[in-house]
């Protein structure tokens, strides 16, 4: 599944458009995995844009299958990491050197744009110069509210923290600080109480 219609939900939860080609001094492209499709869509062939882009590929689980397109782009620059992780020390240079008028577009799932915008807006970047485009699995980002453990990749409802165990509820409640969700104890007042999880959004 590479794009996702998102239910209507609560004004906290982050919501997803198109990426299109915007006028600025440079452009930072972040993708992941299926994210690189949304880059193909909406750069074609625009020698111009393309001349003044810095291309930001992490091959999370697609290996080796988007990298020769995306090179076969000529960006000016290009870049292919392994992990959100292992790049992000690469993004944080670009970030270093890039000025005021810069676009940034990011695509991907939910929890790696949610980081890239953080480290985007903690370098001094405003939020109307980011746009989004979701892009692969929806398995979400979750934060337990109360071990403060981050469990990635939850695709269930409820789901069990990987840090201390609870089964937690999957909220729509959003921290952009934190690029995750919010799960709080299912069973916290009838212990032992925890319905059949169900895949999210199915």
């Amino acid at each position: 599944m590479s794009k996702f219609l998102f239910p209507p939900s609560i004004p906290s939860r982050p919501t997803y458009g198109v990426l299109e080609r915007r006028d600025g001094i440079f452009h930072i492209i972040i993708a992941e995995d299926e994210g690189a499709e949304a880059i193909i869509d909406f750069v074609g062939s625009d020698k111009k844009f393309l001349n003044k882009a810095h291309i930001i590929f992490v091959a999370t689980k697609s290996g080796e299958k988007y990298v020769s397109r995306l090179k076969s782009l000529k960006s000016a620059q290009f870049y292919v990491g392994p992990s959100y992780s292992a790049s992000v020390q690469r993004l944080q240079k670009v970030l270093e050197a890039a000025k005021m008028g810069s676009q940034f577009y990011l695509t991907g799932t939910e929890g790696f744009m949610g980081q890239a915008q953080n480290e985007i807006m903690k370098a001094g970047f405003p939020h109307t110069a980011i746009q989004t485009e979701h892009r692969g699995s929806v398995a979400r980002r979750m934060q337990c509210v109360h071990c403060k453990g981050i469990t990635e990749d939850v695709i269930t409802d409820p789901f069990v923290c990987s840090h201390c165990g609870l089964n937690l509820f999957v909220r729509d409640h959003y921290s952009r600080r934190l690029a995750a969700y919010q799960g709080v104890r299912v069973d916290a007042e009838d212990f032992g109480n925890v319905p059949e999880p169900v895949e999210l959004y199915t």
